[in-house]
C-alpha cells in the first residue's frame, strides 16, 4: 500500500479566495508527516486538498498538481470519489454513523464504494480492520451495538477502523486527538507509529509535543495576517524543526512565543 505524494505549486481557493499559496512538498511512504501552525494558517485546508475533500465547499478549487505515485488527483476525468478511496480521512471529532452498529460502521466505507461481501467475509474484514486499529480485543463481544456507545478514543478509534477498512494507500487525519483525554490521545499516538507501517500518514496537530512524537518530518505552515493566504515556511526532519529551524517563524512558533 503506502505511496509517495508529491505537490508542486499548489494554490488553493474559494471562490476568489486564495487560501492557501505556493506549496510545494514532497512526502515519502511509510512515513508520518506533521502539520503545524497557527490557527487559520490553512494547514487543514491544505490537508484536505490531498484527497480532494475541500471540494464539498462550494466554490473551492486549486491550481497546481497533487501527484501520489506520479497520478495527479487532479488530472481531467479523475474520479474524486475514487481518489477518497485511496486517501481516507480521519476527522477532528469521531463520527461514527450513529444509528449503526460497530460491525456496519467498520464495513460503512465499503458498502458506500458498492462492494458486496458475503458474511463471512465481512466478518473477516471487521476484525482485520478493528485489529488494525487496536479495538478488536474491546468490542469482539458487542459488535452488534451501535458504535456511539463507545468512549471517544474508542469511537476514534472505530473511525480509523472504518477508514483503513476500504484498503486506502494514504491516511489523513485531521487533529485526530484534539478532543480526546490523554489516555486515549497516547492509544491513537501509538497506533498512528502502527500504522505507518503501511500506510503513509498525514497529520495535522496543534500540539508540539504530539508532533515531535508521532512524526517523521514537520511541516510548519504560517499567515502573514487575516485575509492572507497561508504559506508553507519550512518543511524538514522533525528533530531539525524542533531543535534546529532554519527561518525564526519556525523558532518561535514552536517555542512558543506565538501562535
Amino acid at each position: 500500500m503506502s505511496k509517495r505524494i508529491e505537490v508542486n505549486d499548489l494554490n488553493v481557493y474559494y471562490s476568489d479566495f486564495l487560501a492557501v499559496e505556493g506549496v510545494n512538498i514532497n512526502i515519502e511512504p511509510r512515513t508520518v508527516t506533521a502539520f503545524i501552525g497557527p490557527s487559520g494558517c490553512g494547514k487543514s485546508t491544505f490537508l484536505r486538498t490531498l484527497n480532494r475533500m475541500h471540494e464539498v465547499i462550494p466554490g473551492a478549487h486549486v491550481q497546481g498538481e497533487v501527484l501520489i505515485d506520479g497520478n495527479d488527483l487532479y488530472a481531467p476525468g479523475v474520479d474524486p470519489v475514487l481518489v477518497r478511496r485511496q486517501v481516507g480521512m480521519v476527522f477532528q471529532r469521531a463520527n461514527p454513523f450513529p444509528t449503526m452498529s460497530i460491525r456496519d460502521n467498520v464495513l460503512a466505507g465499503v458498502r458506500l464504494n458498492n462492494k458486496r461481501l458475503s458474511k463471512s467475509d465481512g466478518d473477516d474484514l471487521v476484525e482485520k480492520s478493528l485489529k488494525g486499529a487496536n479495538l478488536w480485543e474491546e468490542v469482539k463481544d458487542r459488535l452488534s451495538l451501535p458504535g456511539s456507545g463507545l468512549s471517544g478514543g474508542q469511537q476514534q478509534r472505530l473511525c480509523i477502523a472504518r477508514a483503513i477498512a476500504v484498503s486506502p494507500d494514504v491516511l489523513l487525519m485531521d487533529e485526530p486527538c484534539s478532543a480526546l483525554d490523554p489516555i486515549s490521545t497516547l492509544a491513537i499516538e501509538d497506533l498512528i507509529e502502527e500504522l505507518k507501517q503501511e500506510y503513509t500518514i498525514v497529520i495535522v496537530t496543534h500540539n508540539m509535543q504530539q508532533a515531535s512524537r508521532v512524526s517523521d518530518k514537520t511541516a510548519f505552515f504560517n499567515i502573514a495576517g487575516t485575509g492572507k493566504p497561508g504559506k508553507l515556511i519550512e518543511f524538514d526532519e522533525t528533530t531539525t524543526i524542533f531543535s534546529n529551524p532554519t527561518v525564526q517563524a519556525t523558532e518561535d512558533y514552536v517555542s512558543g512565543r506565538f501562535g
